[in-house]
């Protein structure tokens, strides 16, 4: 199975909490804001997801998860 990421990156305003807790799913620019809008991570990865899209204060982050 995989995961995917879907982030409202207009909505961010650059907190960088999801990056903090989950640095291998999350992808920030040099100022901080989230720059995966759209990805698929291996369920491996499903929990630190899940810990950076409730980390979120804005609650722009949203998984889905997928079946192979």
């Amino acid at each position: 199975m995989t995961v995917r990421i879907k982030v409202n990156v207009a909505g961010c305003v650059g907190h960088a909490r999801c990056a903090a807790v989950a640095p291998e799913v999350y992808e920030l620019d040099e100022n901080g804001f989230n720059v995966t809008a759209e990805k698929e991570v291996p369920e491996a990865l499903r929990a630190q997801a899940v810990r950076g899209m409730r980390a979120c204060p804005e609650r722009i982050i949203s998984i889905e998860q997928e079946e192979d």
